[in-house]
């Protein structure tokens, strides 16, 4: 089957999952007890940056297999194109955010409080980058630059299924898909730090880190990989996706697993070179949560790392179901997990200095220090993910697949006139192996 249809009992699936998702949502809105509904707001950013990162890195796969002239992924690449499209919601989903900060709905980022800037001495220098205006506009700009590559990307793939593209036209639309690719790369390496410094690594509002961006990139660039092997399996199950063997899916193994060893050793050498100079400004990140967030920070290295590591290590375990669907499963969850890390405990931290100088304004001393203390207590949702932040991270998985599979079904899954496309189904003579066990390398 090339033509995906989009089924009323998986929109029924998949509605009830989004409808679970905001439900946990608006629940950890009321019945917050941190200050500034904090857990709400971070659950909301940790979740629409981990999807609109997604959505942009997808765009980064397509561009550097179309610039590299790589032909193995042909007959997957409307799985990406569709992955990108998701960068169009992901900016009506910043909106919230953004609303929330000029209205001073939450104290997600203390960089935002004019008063903050004006009596820190390391905020005020930074404040030329870390501001209102460089957040709302940077965000919308970039992203919308982002979906405009995916978009015309799309387009002109789309287009070539359409005009019956051949050699007598020298592969027009796909040359003009070569063009756009590599002008991305380029805009997507430079701008994709800058939006994740200020989503994400602002946060911390004291602390930076040189490898923070490739660091965070890899831990997207893995999900991404773990959300396509998981829905590759899926489709393939139900019938679509006939081209797709062993040897498709070997690759996407490769990927998830020698990016997993990239993602340690960025993991590795932000926290090696930070402890190794011993500066405070950069040790309080890592002394935060190691004091107060241990169980956490190993989890982090042992689902991200271990797991999929000893799993995908045996080169026959990426040609399976069985062990590329959990490690596809754990890597999604431990990188989503590895957000939850990086954005919670310094929003909350931030929320409750801002609770305490409120209180010590108010001349309430007791309350500023018990505002303070309250940091080191164990919180649901902070210290460890609740079954409210599964179940929006749910919801937003459930929402994401859902356009995916709208997406899907508005071209063939299989791109025609592609000039790599015989390439692409002639990847492999050998079939996906069913029965679990495998199949041996094939000569192409």
């Amino acid at each position: 089957m090339n033509q995906f249809t989009f089924e009323a009992k998986q929109k029924t699936f998949l509605l009830g999952f989004i409808i679970l998702g905001l439900l946990c949502l608006v629940l950890s809105y009321f019945i917050d007890s941190e200050p500034m509904h904090v857990r709400f707001w971070t659950n909301y950013l940790h979740n629409t940056v981990f999807f609109a990162g997604i959505a942009g890195i997808s765009m980064f796969i397509l561009a550097a297999f179309t610039t590299a002239w790589a032909g193995w992924h042909t007959g997957m690449k409307r799985v990406w194109e569709a992955f990108s499209l998701f960068l169009i919601p992901a900016m009506v989903l910043f909106l919230p955010i953004i609303i929330g900060m000029w209205g001073q709905f939450h104290h997600l980022y203390h960089w935002a409080d004019p008063h903050a800037v004006e009596t820190d001495a390391i905020l005020k220098g930074k404040s030329s980058f870390l501001n209102k205006y460089w957040y709302t506009f940077g965000t919308f700009i970039i992203l919308g630059g982002w979906a405009y590559f995916a978009y015309k990307n799309r387009s002109l793939s789309v287009a070539e299924d359409e005009d019956g593209q051949g050699v007598a036209d020298n592969y027009w639309h796909h040359r003009k898909m070569r063009i756009y690719a590599a002008i991305f790369l380029p805009v997507f390496g430079f701008t994709s730090a800058a939006v994740l410094w200020q989503w994400v690594m602002s946060v911390d509002a004291h602390w930076y880190s040189t490898l923070f961006a490739w660091y965070s990139g890899a831990s997207l660039f893995i999900a991404a990989m773990a959300i396509t092997i998981l829905m590759m399996i899926y489709l393939k199950g139900q019938g679509y996706f006939e081209h797709i063997t062993s040897n498709h899916v070997h690759d996407l193994g490769k990927y998830l697993f020698a990016i997993s060893i990239f993602w340690t050793y960025m993991w590795f050498s932000q926290y090696m070179l930070i402890w190794y100079a011993n500066i405070g400004e950069e040790t309080i990140y890592y002394r935060m949560r190691l004091d107060n967030y241990r169980p956490l920070f190993f989890a982090n290295l042992i689902i991200n790392f271990v797991l999929p590591f000893f799993i995908l290590m045996r080169n026959d375990n990426k040609r399976k179901y069985g062990p590329m669907a959990i490690a596809a499963i754990l890597t999604l969850f431990g990188h989503w997990l590895d957000f939850f890390l990086m954005i919670k405990p310094g929003a909350r931290l931030t929320a409750i200095e801002a609770a305490a100088e409120h209180a010590a304004a108010g001349h309430h001393g007791g309350e500023a220090a018990h505002a303070s203390e309250k940091f080191l207590s164990f919180a649901m949702g902070f210290s460890i993910p609740g079954l409210l932040e599964l179940g929006i991270f749910l919801g937003f998985l459930a929402g994401f697949v859902y356009f995916v599979f709208t997406r899907l079904g508005k071209a063939n899954l299989v791109p025609q006139n592609d000039p790599y496309l015989d390439e692409a189904m002639h990847h492999s003579v050998w079939p996906f192996p069913e029965d679990g066990h495998g199949a041996h390398d094939a000569h192409h």
